[in-house]
């Protein structure tokens, strides 16, 4: 049996780093209010020449690194992000030709939050089907670049950054993926979206957020989802050595471990420092805990998110 295992992670994050006070002399907020209703504490924001394609190919290259492994063994690239450098081509292609990867598959996934968990699950599948031996998938979002800077609503939620795994096919390995399980219901399209695009306004467009309602449906999601993928794998929640979940607010994260009787301990938190980074929070949070010695080999994982659309999905990884 085929399976898809990590064998390298790596992230990067833009140069400058904006905190809560400096948002606060730029909008009706302060530090006390963002800490108490999201945990976070600060962000990094894309400068220029910093773009999502750029900090998706020092994410990579980081994880080839830990990897062991170059460009030219890469065979398939998936990018997940809802912020590209262009509408076409993908956002993939450009970190292919940055690396230097030749002649592989290139693509972009849109799932927003959820892009990363999408990007994976379909990696997975390619490497278990045989079409690709070794991957790069990718998160990685310049999102400050869609927010409305006036609204403190939103503005202040958001940071900029990419995370990348490595994922190769080892066979009869008791490591890797080992479950995963994806949705989607558009009829939430409304509480959280952007108000354009190239089909309707012809325009980017800006982040909008119905918090409260977003709030209420992530929880319930978020738990269901990962009791799915444990019960597939026939593992139960006390087996889980870490929950590396999207990071868009820790009352969120609170709630959910909570839910499911998980130790709070046990779930990788990075929000306070790089805020909701969307497709790229995940991966980013996994390489966190991984070069801090937290998630060593042999751990199992759930990696778990919510996204606008909605789309939500967890998957169960041995690391």
């Amino acid at each position: 049996m085929i399976r898809a295992v990590i064998t390298g992670t790596g992230s990067a994050l833009p140069r400058r780093c904006v905190t809560n006070a400096e948002l606060a002399e730029m909008v009706d907020t302060s530090d006390e209010w963002i800490v108490e209703r999201t945990g976070i504490r600060m962000r990094y924001i894309a400068g220029e020449g910093e773009t999502t394609a750029s900090l998706a190919t020092d994410a990579a290259r980081v994880a080839l690194a830990a990897a062991g492994r170059t460009a030219s063994d890469v065979d398939l690239i998936v990018l997940a992000t809802a912020t590209p450098d262009q509408t076409f081509p993908s956002s993939a292609t450009k970190v292919q030709h940055a690396l230097g990867a030749g002649d592989c598959v290139a693509f972009d996934i849109a799932a927003v939050c959820s892009g990363f968990l999408y990007a994976l699950q379909v990696a997975e599948n390619m490497i278990r089907a045989g079409s690709a031996r070794c991957a790069l998938v990718i998160g990685a979002e310049t999102f400050s670049r869609i927010l409305d800077w006036e609204d403190r609503a939103t503005c202040v939620l958001f940071g900029d950054g990419a995370g990348a795994i490595v994922l190769e096919a080892e066979d009869n390995s008791d490591r890797g993926v080992l479950a995963s399980k994806l949705h989607a219901d558009g009829a939430f399209n409304d509480l959280l979206f952007v108000d354009g695009g190239p089909s309707t306004t012809g325009t980017v467009g800006k982040v909008r957020m119905k918090g409260r309602e977003v709030f209420r449906h992530a929880v319930a999601k978020l738990a269901g989802v990962m009791e799915e993928v444990l019960a597939m794998a026939g593992h139960a929640p006390a087996e889980i050595a870490w929950v590396v979940p999207h990071q868009a607010n820790i009352r969120i994260l609170d709630a959910t471990a909570k839910k499911l009787g998980l130790d709070p301990d046990r779930v990788v938190v990075t929000v306070d420092r790089h805020a909701n980074t969307s497709a790229a929070s995940v991966p980013l949070a996994l390489d966190t805990a991984v070069r801090d010695g937290r998630i060593k080999r042999g751990d199992l994982l759930v990696l778990e998110a919510m996204g606008g659309g909605f789309t939500w999905g967890a998957a169960l990884v041995r690391f």
